[in-house]
């Protein structure tokens, strides 16, 4: 597993171009996550890019070690600006493979940094569909990114601890779409409109 990498640059960019869609009348509306808001969503989009960009750094502290569900996420009044810069910033950390190899942390707990990695790109991809989901934009993710996030999703669908992570597969037929497929691994229904 050291010796992946992926550059999350592209679907960095695609979530900074869904975010910029938001329009302000859209952000008390309701997302896939029953207890998010829109706004909540941007809020932990923030949160994530600012912890996975300094867990790729291994610049290891509060945004590393505070676990996401610690407070409900929000967006401040810059939000519109500082979303794109920080995930402008976390796939700058990532394109470093020193990022891809050794130990960091990222919501509290110790991981590899190739798994991180992994986590940051299916973060990046399944969060992206929920806002995309929530506003009525199209989304096409970064296909290198979205098959690491099926593939991820994959591999944990049998394990009976990702209950506390994830909700319940919602099984789809194999010729659905790979976006579906990896929406319904991690728990999501790939029909949900708001």
């Amino acid at each position: 597993m050291s010796e992946t990498t992926l550059d999350l640059g592209p679907q960095a960019l695609i979530v900074a171009g869904l975010a910029a869609g938001v329009k302000d009348e859209q952000l008390d509306g309701a997302t896939p996550c029953p207890d998010y808001a829109v706004h909540h969503m941007l809020g932990h989009l923030l949160g994530l890019a600012t912890a996975f960009r300094d867990a790729g750094r291994k610049d290891l502290g509060a945004t590393t070690d505070t676990a996401p569900d610690t407070a409900m996420p929000d967006i401040g009044p810059d939000w519109r600006e500082t979303l794109p810069k920080v995930l402008d910033e976390l796939a700058e950390a990532w394109r470093d493979p020193a990022a891809w190899t050794g130990e960091t942390r990222a919501g509290g707990i110790t991981l590899p940094g190739a798994i991180a990695g992994l986590v940051a790109a299916d973060e990046l991809v399944i969060h992206a569909w929920d806002l995309a989901r929530a506003t009525g934009q199209q989304y096409e993710p970064d296909r290198a990114a979205l098959q690491v996030s099926y593939d991820f999703l994959e591999a944990s669908a049998e394990d009976p601890s990702r209950g506390e992570i994830f909700g319940p597969v919602v099984p789809l037929p194999e010729d659905a779409p790979l976006l579906d497929r990896a929406v319904g691994l991690s728990g999501r229904d790939p029909g949900w409109k708001p």
